[in-house]
């Protein structure tokens, strides 16, 4: 039997409730069936279709340290992007994803074209790209992709679906031999070089390999990566995202801004990135590195320093079950991001502040119930991270939706798989 004869069979109901909980196990075969109605549609009916899945991530600790060589904290979400995908000999990649038009890439025209910045067919061709120079097979397929990662919500929408095409052509192509990190790699390529976003790799990372993780990008080309196991479902807490509305357009710039300053502190610290020197250096030369780079480069610098060294304390934390010290260094990180990082809202649009008011409602209801909150992702609008009481969670989803809309507020999970194809 093909994939979706054995999902109909019910064969495939064990992997389908890892990755999106045992809930409405139904409703989410549904999904899978009329994606591949919809590539039917558009494509035609073809013998053999393959089903493939890479979820979206939550960063739990780390706020922008992955681009300074830093340490992160991460695991992948129950929200995910499915392709439906169908391999042929034509050349060409074609991938319609659900409410955009249809990208189609020539396997004979993979260098950058810089009309294509910001856009996914930059992306598909960077990954293409990539997987030809580091000597991988490439061959065409089509696809028709759906995705219920909040775009612009911090759960990185971009990077599940960057994991997704790679997946798809290491196990369309190379036999599944190009494993979840250089994935991850490849992708982070096709979004820095093709994209035109200087973004950091955690994000592809937590996608491509899945589950909770602390990975170390001491060497980004070797990094350090160990599950940091912990069961949430236990903790008394769930994991909330709130969706304040935000809108990421034309704030490439914001983030761009951050790793940029945070070069020029280690620059004129004597090195290439911050992971390089210490919090005291920094400190005794901080008349010196305001007047030269001015006050917010110092302060995320700072930011850095003290983020990188809270994630290894976060780990201890889950490591030795204790969740209320956990708790309180979720808070520590969110302080830091607003205070140093300065990353909950853009100075070029003041009055857009929907993060801060998310932290603000957030710490009026948790602070003296033991909960914790920070902003989520890379910032600038999107999405606060919360640890809410289960015994609260529906008064909290209540006010939060009061103030930014009915389903604004999500309940995640954390699934035990990165990017796979499902079968």
């Amino acid at each position: 039997m093909n994939t979706f004869e054995r999902l109909h069979a019910g064969e495939l109901d064990g992997l389908v409730a890892a990755l999106y909980g045992n809930s409405r196990l139904e409703e989410k075969k549904n999904r899978i069936y009329k994606a591949a109605e919809q590539f039917r549609t558009l494509y035609g009916a073809e013998e053999e279709l393959r089903l493939f899945s890479a979820p979206g991530r939550t960063e739990i600790g780390g706020n922008h340290t992955d681009h300074n060589h830093g340490c992160v904290l991460a695991g992948s979400v129950d929200l995910d992007v499915i392709a439906v995908v169908a391999f042929h000999d034509n050349g060409v990649v074609r991938i319609k994803s659900e409410g955009y038009d249809m990208d189609t890439v020539n396997l004979n025209e993979l260098d950058i074209h810089p009309e294509e910045n910001n856009k996914a067919i930059a992306l598909i061709r960077g990954i293409l790209a990539r997987f030809q120079q580091l000597g991988y097979q490439i061959g065409g397929f089509d696809a028709y992709t759906t995705s219920n990662v909040l775009k612009g919500s911090g759960l990185s929408s971009s990077a599940a679906f960057e994991v997704l095409i790679g997946r798809i052509l290491s196990e369309g192509y190379n036999d599944g031999k190009v494993d979840a990190v250089e994935i991850a790699q490849i992708a982070q390529y096709a979004e820095n070089v093709y994209f035109g976003k200087p973004c950091g790799l955690m994000d592809q990372m937590a996608s491509s390999v899945g589950g909770i993780i602390t990975i170390d990008f001491a060497d980004p080309q070797t990094p350090l990566i160990e599950k940091a196991d912990f069961d949430f479902t236990e903790s008394g807490y769930a994991l909330c995202i709130v969706d304040t509305g935000g809108n990421h357009a034309d704030l490439t710039h914001e983030y761009a801004a951050i790793p940029a300053e945070m070069r020029e502190i280690a620059d004129s610290m004597g090195c290439e990135y911050l992971r390089e020197t210490s919090l005291s250096a920094v400190l005794e030369k901080a008349a010196e590195l305001r007047a030269k780079h001015g006050d917010r480069a110092l302060l995320r610098a700072v930011h850095f320093l003290k983020e990188n060294e809270r994630v290894g304390k976060q780990v201890d934390a889950l490591r030795e079950n204790d969740f209320s010290r956990f708790l309180k260094l979720v808070i520590e990180s969110g302080e830091s991001s607003y205070c140093y990082l300065q990353n909950v809202y853009s100075c070029s649009n003041p009055k857009e502040q929907g993060l801060s008011v998310a932290l603000c409602l957030a710490e009026d209801l948790l602070s003296d119930k033991g909960g914790a909150w920070r902003v989520h992702g890379g910032g600038f609008g999107g999405t606060t991270q919360n640890f809410v009481p289960l015994s609260m969670l529906e008064s909290f989803q209540n006010r939060m939706e009061a103030v930014f809309g009915t389903g604004s507020c999500h309940v995640l999970s954390i699934r035990p798989y990165g990017g796979i194809e499902i079968k």
